[in-house]
């Protein structure tokens, strides 16, 4: 598969973190999160987490650990999510289903032009940043380095690990870059626009059940 023409990024998160995100106006990094007490349920393997905090780096910015970064996938429907999906994962307390985890969605190209002119270092990887084993890059003639079959494939038993390959933003990312919320269901979608703010951003809630397991 060529490098898509448009690319999108996609977080996911329990719809409970919106109020926050929305009141703070970003979403941080999960070392952020931490200084923060942040509200909101966390959907996350926390031994997974540590590790990104502590002792994953990337390699484009040597002083950065992946943990200092919010990510992102480039697609929906992650495996992450299929472990949420499942809700028995020894290492994920939340077990209450995929429902109420919401696709926060952006422009890759949007998104690295504000980062840019943020001065916020971002980066991209070729599988799980939280693995140990994965390549980073922070220029965008190298996004063939991705394996976009991949990233696109409905059943990736195969290639889980480069599925999983992720965006990555420096610290922070503005809520005014999430263009669109993909939810699983009309009753979430509900919930979801009454979290958001009569003015200001407000991105599009789309239902999107083939985003879900």
């Amino acid at each position: 598969m060529t490098i898509p023409a448009e690319i999108k990024i996609y977080h996911i998160l329990h719809m409970d973190r919106l109020p926050s995100i929305i009141a703070d106006g970003f979403l941080w990094c999960d070392a952020e999160v931490i200084k923060r007490s942040s509200l909101g349920t966390a959907i996350g393997m926390n031994k997974i987490k540590e590790r990104r905090r502590t002792q994953l780096r990337l390699t484009s910015h040597s002083n950065l650990f992946v943990g200092d970064c919010v990510p992102f996938y480039f697609c929906p429907r992650s495996v992450m999510l299929y472990l949420i999906s499942r809700g028995n994962h020894p290492e994920i307390s939340y077990q209450a289903g995929q429902e109420p985890i919401v696709h926060l969605v952006a422009d890759l190209k949007r998104v690295i032009q504000w980062a840019e002119t943020n001065n916020k270092r971002w980066a991209f990887t070729d599988a799980n940043a939280g693995s140990r084993y994965f390549n980073d890059y922070a220029d965008l003639s190298q996004l063939d380095c991705i394996n976009w079959d991949a990233v696109q494939a409905t059943y990736w038993q195969e290639c889980r690990e480069q599925k999983q390959a992720e965006f990555l933003i420096e610290h922070s990312f503005p809520w005014e870059l999430v263009d669109q919320i993909g939810v699983h269901s009309a009753k979430i979608g509900r919930q979801v626009v009454e979290f958001l703010e009569t003015k200001g951003h407000r991105p599009q809630v789309v239902i999107k059940p083939e985003w879900y397991y």
